[in-house]
Order: structure tokens, then sequence, then C-alpha cells
């Protein structure tokens, strides 16, 4: 389990992990922070932040050097062992020891473990992929699980835990900036005839912006409107001082969403929207597993579903996509997404599909890469260590970072509406370590002034020897605390996220 606390963030999956500890699973945890589950972890790895290739890197070295590693399935199944060889050669335990904090026992116990016989997955989460090197981490995984052949077998694999329901199902559907609907390539003129006769239209055959540069095109006059839907940027995105001088700058907001969120306030025009329980569809989970969603109730007042508010608008501006229920558009999917070929409702019906599911008769794929993988043969890729982005220094003397409370999940657009959650979870708090708080006379209960470069936050504080010396933890879930205004919007280079999850900070005790 690396970057990623599922207690918090992923309860169900975290559940599911307590029960296997309970029949008897291992587990190595590699966490800044004492999580429930590094409690309960055969090894707690207290990793600094932000240097997990060096250490993902310094374990391949370890089992590459013990000859660890599985020579069958990289022979069979992979390609550039070579180089990745020649990059891990570079981190002996004693280097990787020295940059993340960790002595070299452990780095050798943790390597063995993982290259051991047997089923062996890692889990990971945001706290990977919220980094200006984010890819390189989860390239650096999915290396360690080939080199091993942890990939393709039950209760194996890479498993990435997504930041929000849904997230499958929004990027099977081409809700990226750099693909098409089922992950099709945008230099594929033949998927894009196909769209182009099935819909009637000319596409655009180019790239769009990540949603994380809308911000500074928006400044730039590169975007002039904007339509934002179950989102709320203004107080959930990276550095968001930077986010409301955009919006401010907007000409032309529309804002579709269940709530008056802080992004709807200052919109022009908001559309309201139903919630899940208020709608029919699908919903495709982080296991691929597409399920049915049933209404329960009838929207309030003016509240439409989401596809209907955007078929009539579509309707409205000349083009009659002529859906008459999300069954409609279901049926679409199936018709043009190989990975979705033999589902419908009527199947779904009767349990979820995790697809690919090619053929009407197909049962579904619960694992992926058993005999080749979507290449081929999987690619080594491996990456060189690059620091975090903004170390600490005279000024910035503290490192902070950010994760979820469980009652809140994310913000406090609906939680924040729940008057019992208050009682669960009532007001963000900043861990501090024992012995940061000595060197700095807090008690626990006091008012800090979290500053970095971007803006300002007051909270209050909680001794605990759950956080880091030289890290301060906090959640990320109260308006009231809005501690974007700190997080860094430095980019990766590929999925352009940001890295939310390291930052420096100045730290003033106010009583």
């Amino acid at each position: 389990m690396i970057g990623s606390n599922p207690d918090t963030s992923h309860p169900t999956i975290g559940l599911r992990i307590h029960q296997a500890l309970d029949r008897g699973a291992k587990l190595v945890v590699v966490d800044p922070r004492k999580t429930k589950l590094a409690e309960r972890a055969d090894l707690w790895l207290r990793i600094q932040p932000g240097t997990d290739v060096a250490f993902l890197n310094g374990l391949m070295h370890i089992i590459i050097k013990e000859d660890l590693w599985d020579k069958q399935f990289v022979a069979d199944r992979t390609e550039d062992f070579e180089e990745l060889k020649e990059v891990v050669e570079k981190y002996p335990p004693e280097l990787v020891a020295e940059i993340t904090g960790l002595t070299v026992a452990e780095l050798e116990q943790a390597a063995r473990m993982y290259a051991a016989p047997g089923r062996n997955a890692i889990y990971h989460g945001m706290g990977i992929t919220h980094y200006h090197t984010g890819t390189d981490r989860v390239k650096s995984i999915a290396n360690m699980a080939m080199l091993c052949g942890k990939v393709g077998v039950e209760g194996g694999g890479c498993n990435p835990l997504r930041g929000q329901n849904n997230v499958q199902g929004a990027c099977d559907m081409g809700a990226l900036f750099n693909t098409m609907p089922g992950y099709g390539a945008l230099d594929n003129d033949e998927l894009f005839d196909k769209y182009e006769k099935r819909w009637g239209v000319k596409l655009p055959r180019k790239p769009g912006k990540p949603a994380t540069e809308i911000w500074d095109n928006i400044l730039n006059d590169e975007i002039r409107a904007l339509y934002v839907f179950g989102e709320d940027p203004a107080i959930a995105d990276a550095n968001i001082g930077h986010v409301h001088r955009a919006l401010a700058h907007l000409e032309f907001l529309i804002v579709q969403d269940l709530f008056l969120t802080d992004t709807a306030k200052e919109a022009d025009v908001v559309l309201p929207a139903a919630s899940f329980a208020e709608k029919d569809g699908t919903f495709s989970s982080t296991e691929r597993r597409v399920q049915r969603v049933r209404k329960a109730v009838n929207p309030p007042g003016q509240a439409k579903p989401d596809w209907q508010i955007f078929t009539e608008l579509s309707e409205r501006m000349g083009y009659a996509m002529g859906y008459t229920k999300p069954e409609d558009i279901f049926e679409e999917v199936c018709e043009l997404l190989p990975q979705y070929r033999g589902m419908s409702y009527a199947r779904l019906e009767e349990v979820g599909l995790q697809w690919p599911v090619p053929h009407a008769d197909h049962p579904g794929t619960p694992v992926l890469h058993t005999e080749s993988f979507t290449r081929g043969k999987g690619l080594f890729v491996p990456e060189e260590y690059m620091a975090p982005k903004e170390p600490v220094d005279d000024e910035y003397p503290m490192l902070f970072t950010t994760g979820r409370h469980y009652a809140r999940y994310n913000f406090s657009s609906m939680t924040g509406k729940t008057r019992e959650i208050d009682d669960i979870a009532p007001e963000a708090l900043a861990e501090v370590s024992p012995v940061d708080a000595e060197k700095m006379g807090i008690k626990t209960g006091d008012m800090l002034k979290l500053t970095s470069r971007r803006g300002e936050v007051t909270i209050k504080a909680e001794v605990t020897e759950r956080s880091q010396p030289g890290t301060i933890f906090t959640t990320y879930n109260y308006a009231e605390t809005p501690v974007n205004l700190l997080t860094l919007d430095a980019l990766d280079r590929l999925s352009r996220t940001p890295e939310y999850k390291l930052c420096a900070i100045r730290v003033e005790v106010l009583g």
C-alpha cells in the first residue's frame, strides 16, 4: 500500500483490506503518516514525502541484485529490461536510505516481501499521482510488478484507487483531454471517421486543454467562457487563489450542479442537476465494473439529469442528439466502445460487468493482462528520481500535505449540509508531530497560521504522533478552511495533474 489511506479515501476497499489482514495476509505500508493500516502493517515504512521513485528504484535494485526477479515472466512478457536494469543500478540501498529516510534493512525487507512467491498486489492512490512526477511513480510501480511477474494474476497487479466515484466511467467515455471515448488515440483516422459518420459532424482532431491548464488559458484570454458541471474548482483545485482570479476574468460562466457551490456563486447561469438517486444510468467503478444506477426519487424543482440538460441544450444550439432515455445513450456506448460491446441494460440488471466485455456471451474480465498487454509485451519505462518541486528553506521550513476525512470525503458542498457529519468531523485540524510542537511551542487547540508562497489559512492544531516530524498534515474537506490556497499547482508533464500532495509552508502560532 503506497500513497493511499483507503480507510479514509476508499472505505469499502479499506474494509476489504482489513478483512484480508484478519485472514492472514501480509501488508507493507509506505506512508509518511501513521494511519490505522500502518499500525496493522507487517512493515510500515515512514518514507520522506515525495521520494517514492527513488524508493521503488531502490527496491528493484535489491530484487535484481539478490536474484529475486521473475526471469521467465520478464523474458516472455516484457521488453527493455536492460534499460530498467541500467537505471535502477544507480539506486543502491545506501543512497536510497539517505534520500527516503528509511534504513537499508527496511528497504531489503520490503523488497524481499514483495518479490516472494505468491499473489502480491500493489495498491496506490493520490499520494502517488498528485505530484509533478506522478506518472513517473505509476510507471515505477508497473516496472516493479512486471519485474516480479505479479501482473495478470488474480489478487495481484497494480491497483490504482481512483479519486472519485465514476472517474473510471468518465475516462471510459472520453472525458480526457488527449483521448477519444474508449481510449482511442487522436491520430486514429479510422476511429474518427467512424464517429463522424455515426454523429454526422466533423470532429476536431487535436488534443483538448487539460483541466488544470484552463486557468492560465483564461487569464491569457485564450478561453473566454467556461461550462463546469459536477466540479467545484473554486475550492477543489490546487492554488485556488489563481483559480479565483481566472473565474473573475471570464466573460461567461455556466455551472451545472446539485447545490450553489463556491464556483456556482461566480456563475452567470446555474443549471440545477439531479443527484445519483434521482436519475437512471450506469457507473463504472475503480475495478472497471459497470453497474446500473436506478432512480429512487424524482429530482426537486427544476433540476434535471445531466444527460437531459445536455441534450436539450444541444437541441437549442441546432443539433438534435435524439436520445429519449439513458438506455439510448448506453446502447450507443456499447455500439462504439469495444470494451463495452457485449453489455446491455438487460445484462446489467443481473450483475455488474467488468470490461472488456467483447460480445454478448462474454462473462466480463475480472483480471487484465493474463496473457498479453494491450501493446503486446509490457514495456519497462524506468524513470530517474526527481526531487519535489518546492523543497523547504529558511523562509518556508515545513512540508505540507493533505488527505481526506472519511466522513467528509470531498468538499463541503454536500457533506457540509448534514449536521450529523459535523458531530463526527466538525473542523479541519493541522496535525503537528510532538517533536515540532515542542520546538515551536504548539499545544493541541492552538490556532496556527499556515503560509505558503501562494496564500495563507488559519487552522486549529492537533499534536499527534500520526504526523511525521517536519510535516504538517490536514484534511482538505472544509470550505471554512480552504487549504488549497496553500497547495502547489506545478503539473505532471504527462497527466497534467498538480502537485497537491507537497509544498513548503511557514507555521506561526496565533495562540
